[in-house]
């Protein structure tokens, strides 16, 4: 089995608590390394701990390290919170801190994009556009792509203007409320994005909501069907397409990656052998990689 050309697929993050004895397995050792052993079933991974800590240049080598065996897989990454969520509030020495880590990737030839997530609270007005140039300005430097969640953005003028300054654009799946951004298949440049953020529209907005209830959906393969179409769309219009599946609960975003993968390469893959017994459904999709067992923890490096 290979992966389809130019499209990359894979989870948002790989440290949850609760994928033991569901991703991983439930007593995997001292040397069981999660981030390695995902590397072993997907080419991509969203660093999603970068939104709320910048991450050290030794984190960074460490990341790298890990991932080693597996030549093809790049790493994307959100940008800090403090420059899309609290903005006006970042300092010189927050962008010293974001730069030192992501440089450390890039120099490895592992950084694949930049991703600017701003809430649905960002609007499309005069004062929001300016903020958005000058941070586009700031970090160009990188492979930028951008995450709107409201449909104020959606126009032609605002897609011309990414093309122009070469930044891509992220085609999100959401619970879907008063001028949200719909589902679309856009490109803006040569980066092509993707996130499955799970549609609970129970907990999506509920300001109390624990994170992890705000993300709790797995998608049915016919939801998934138009995002496959989405997905080719997108890898035809660039030279690389990222898609993440942000749906992490109990491991449903692995689950999701998995059976986009199976249906883009139209073969079944290969999977984490744990997921099958809390996902026997996945079996139309993958096969097990053959499960080691817990009492020999050393064979995970």
């Amino acid at each position: 089995m290979t992966d389809k050309p130019g499209i990359r697929i894979g989870p948002a993050g790989w440290s949850y608590k609760d994928w033991e004895g569901i991703v991983y397995p439930k007593k995997p050792g001292a040397k069981f390394d999660p981030l390695e052993y995902l590397s072993r079933f997907f080419n991509t991974i969203e660093i999603n701990s970068s939104f709320y800590r910048p991450f050290t240049v030794s984190t960074a080598k460490s990341w790298a390290q890990r991932i080693a065996e597996a030549k093809d897989f790049m790493f994307t990454a959100k940008l800090h919170r403090v420059f899309t969520h609290e903005r006006g509030k970042a300092t010189a020495e927050d962008e010293k801190q974001v730069r030192e880590g992501l440089d450390t990737l890039g120099q490895a030839g592992k950084l694949g994009a930049l991703l600017l997530q701003f809430p649905w609270s960002f609007k499309n007005t005069d004062e929001e556009r300016v903020y958005l140039a000058k941070l586009i300005e700031r970090f160009k430097d990188y492979p930028l792509v951008l995450e709107i969640r409201h449909s104020s953005w959606n126009n032609p003028q605002i897609y011309e203007w990414l093309e122009e300054v070469e930044v891509g654009i992220c085609n999100v799946d959401q619970p879907l409320f008063t001028r949200s951004i719909k589902p679309a298949a856009v490109t803006t440049a040569q980066i092509g994005y993707v996130r499955l953020h799970g549609r609970n529209y129970q907990d999506w907005f509920r300001e109390k909501a624990p994170r992890d209830d705000r993300y709790n959906y797995l998608y049915s393969l016919e939801e998934l069907e138009p995002w496959i179409t989405r997905i080719k769309e997108i890898a035809a219009r660039t030279k690389e397409a990222y898609v993440i599946t942000n749906n992490h609960f109990r491991g449903q975003a692995v689950v999701n990656a998995l059976e986009i993968k199976s249906t883009l390469t139209e073969e079944r893959v290969p999977a984490p052998a744990p997921l099958f017994r809390t996902y026997p459904a996945l079996s139309e999709s993958a096969e097990a990689e053959i499960e080691v067992s817990e009492e020999e923890p050393t064979l995970f490096t």
